[in-house]
């Protein structure tokens, strides 16, 4: 019943900084906390940052002080600001959705690439 679209991914150099985006199909933010996760070559999916319907954030320790979550939810999107980037970055970027109440539900978007690199 959800789409979710991630875009803004693309190539920048260490200490740059991208903006990623997430757009549902439908107006679901005010059920579901939002969330964006990575996955890197040879390594697994990995949380980055969440955020609730209330607005509580949680970040990874890898990307604290660095990555900003944020959503809208009059426009449907959520975004990800990554800023001091690092080679470590470097992965797939996934939006994904989820809710507990009244029962279990989690979307997933199919990716978007950042590559931090020289």
């Amino acid at each position: 019943q959800v789409q979710l679209v991630e875009s803004g991914g693309g190539l920048v150099q260490p200490g740059g900084s991208l903006r990623l985006s997430c757009a549902a199909s439908r107006n679901i933010f005010n059920m579901y906390t939002m969330g964006w996760y990575r996955q890197a070559p040879g390594k697994q999916r990995q949380l980055v940052a969440t955020i609730t319907s209330g607005g509580s954030t949680n970040y990874a320790d890898s990307v604290k002080g660095r990555f900003t979550i944020s959503r809208d939810n009059a426009e449907n999107t959520v975004n990800l600001q990554m800023d001091t980037l690092k080679p470590e970055d470097t992965a797939v970027y996934y939006c994904n959705a989820n809710r507990v109440i009244p029962t279990y539900v989690t979307y997933w978007g199919l990716g978007t690439q950042v590559t931090v690199s020289s």
